[in-house]
């Protein structure tokens, strides 16, 4: 009898945490990499000379942003706020982006997106480009390195353990399943990664952009498709599931090396990096369709976005006459040039507009509007406090220091903006900050690649070290106003200071920031410059 009665109860509660899990929806995250919203035809419109249907018909089913950031306008930066819920210059990384060897950049303590989820009773994977560092294996005990030449050169001049275990690895910080790339598809080693393990190892040595050791087998034109290949099936086998999971998806694409598959060769006007383009716009359509073949579709919240904006080598190998690249004088709106930033100055690891103002499109049937648009700033950081807001799980004092829900506007609960503030991050480490129509920029110039570059000031100029954009007058961040407006810079310069010495943007304790100072005039890039006052 009182076997029977705790075999009933066992039964109770294993049917309620069926239906609870049930419940929770399922969250797709697609990141692409260097995607300009220009390259989409929904935000482009006629001036977008790429075809893009899937991603058209993802803004027409759901939710469209126009204000959605990067934390920062490059690659390993904007991953690491993705998954921390934190601003990248947080970390120990000031500026700049890991290679394929650097060392964890997620300490182990850190929460992240993934690790909330678990504890949440999610299936979580992690299926793409990492390039947030691994701890690689190595024959002895030193940092990875490679010096190697040849083939023949890699017994002796390249130390990575391709038997051993990697430490550090997306299982360890909350993946379940990992399948992947160390860093972006032109950095070595040339490898797949599963789990904490290479799969098989470098015989050879290949170069998609930079020399490295490699898998004679891996090529860097089957790496999309094969990321494709791995998130379909592993949406078709938690189809089999009452588990909800949370898929992570950053792309390979469309970053150097412009290799798109034969199938979509010459298939854009713009050369192989529209091609590439499509192939990426495939991709989304390609892990939509699973979800819909599976019957997850419904109970999926699905997002697509990209770590920044779009890249200058993508240029390469587009015809004559088809491309506008950057700003002139001011003009981007020769609808008969393709133009990647919309009408925004800038392109990736500038913090102008154009480096950091991403696409962002999100489907969840029956919960977002079709067809719908925002254009309340958010921010890709936001994606943890969304998520645990989602599955009802509280954010810890410790985490998510800098994240901020955009579930009101998901479900249309709210028309007002959820954020009082952006702030923003460039490649060399300098920063800028968005409030209402204004926006506070750390540095003169770019603080990127695109003109005028940080090495073309020798000296302060006549406006001094910052600048004050309207963007509400001025989007495309022409006029430099802050002689103008001297109250609404110090108000800003005093906010941005409090937020970095808080370590944190969000109501709670102050939290301590990894490494060293980071402060708004650096030191060392007043060095580097050579600049004068």
């Amino acid at each position: 009898m009182r076997g029977n009665r705790l075999l009933a109860l066992l039964i109770l509660c294993f049917s309620s945490l069926s239906i609870f899990a049930s419940s929770k929806p399922n969250i797709v995250f697609i990141l692409a990499d260097d995607w300009g919203m220009g390259d989409i035809r929904f935000y482009g419109g006629e001036r977008c000379k790429i075809d893009t249907p899937n991603m058209d018909a993802l803004a027409a089913q759901g939710m469209a942003f126009t204000n959605a950031h990067s934390s920062s306008s490059v690659c390993t930066p904007s991953r690491y706020s993705v998954l921390t819920g934190r601003y990248n210059w947080r970390s120990e990384r000031k500026n700049g982006v890991l290679n394929g060897t650097g060392a964890p950049l997620i300490l182990p303590a850190r929460e992240t997106v993934a690790s909330l989820l678990q504890t949440a009773g999610y299936a979580t994977a992690c299926i793409g480009k990492w390039h947030l560092g691994l701890d690689l294996p190595t024959t002895d005990g030193t940092p990875p390195q490679f010096t190697a030449k040849t083939a023949a050169e890699l017994a002796t001049k390249c130390n990575i353990d391709w038997s051993g275990r990697i430490g550090n690895s997306p299982v360890a910080v909350g993946f379940d399943y990992f399948w992947g790339i160390s860093a972006s598809l032109d950095m070595p080693p040339y490898i797949w990664i599963e789990n904490d393990r290479f799969v098989g190892e470098c015989t050879t040595i290949k170069a998609f952009n930079r020399p490295g050791p490699a898998h004679a087998d891996f090529e860097a034109i089957d790496v999309l498709p094969t990321l494709v290949e791995k998130a379909t099936g592993f949406i078709s086998a938690q189809s089999q599931s009452d588990q909800p999971f949370f898929l992570y998806m950053p792309l390979n694409s469309p970053h150097t090396p412009i290799v798109p598959s034969v199938a979509f060769q010459g298939k854009s006007a713009l050369g192989a990096y529209g091609d590439f383009v499509m192939e990426t716009d495939w991709a989304v359509g390609a892990v939509v369709a699973a979800l819909e073949k599976a019957g997850l579709a419904e109970n999926t919240l699905i997002i697509v976005t990209a770590d920044n904006g779009c890249s200058p080598a993508s240029s390469r190998g587009i015809p004559e006459g088809m491309l506008q690249f950057t700003m002139e004088d001011g003009v981007s709106t020769d609808l008969s040039r393709h133009y990647p930033s919309i009408t925004y100055r800038g392109h990736k690891a500038d913090i102008y507009e154009g480096g950091h103002r991403v696409p962002f499109v999100a489907r969840w049937d029956g919960t977002t509007a079709p067809g719908s648009v925002a254009g309340q700033p958010i921010c890709l950081v936001d994606l943890f406090a969304t998520c645990a807001e989602m599955v009802g799980v509280e954010v810890s004092a410790t985490s998510a220091e800098d994240s901020i829900s955009f579930l009101p506007i998901l479900t249309g609960a709210t028309q007002d903006p959820i954020r009082t503030d952006v702030v923003h991050h460039s490649i060399n480490g300098s920063f800028s900050l968005r409030q209402g129509s204004w926006k506070m920029v750390f540095c003169p110039g770019s603080g990127g690649w695109s003109a005028p570059r940080p090495q073309t000031f020798k000296k302060v100029p006549t406006t001094g070290w910052y600048q004050l954009f309207d963007l509400e007058n001025d989007p495309s961040e022409q006029t430099n106003v802050i002689v103008l407006h001297p109250e609404t810079a110090e108000r800003m310069t005093q906010l941005m200071q409090q937020y970095i010495a808080a370590g944190r943007s969000t109501p709670g304790a102050p939290q301590p920031n990894d490494g060293l100072a980071t402060p708004l005039h650096p030191d060392w890039m007043i060095k580097a410059m050579g600049v004068t006052e």
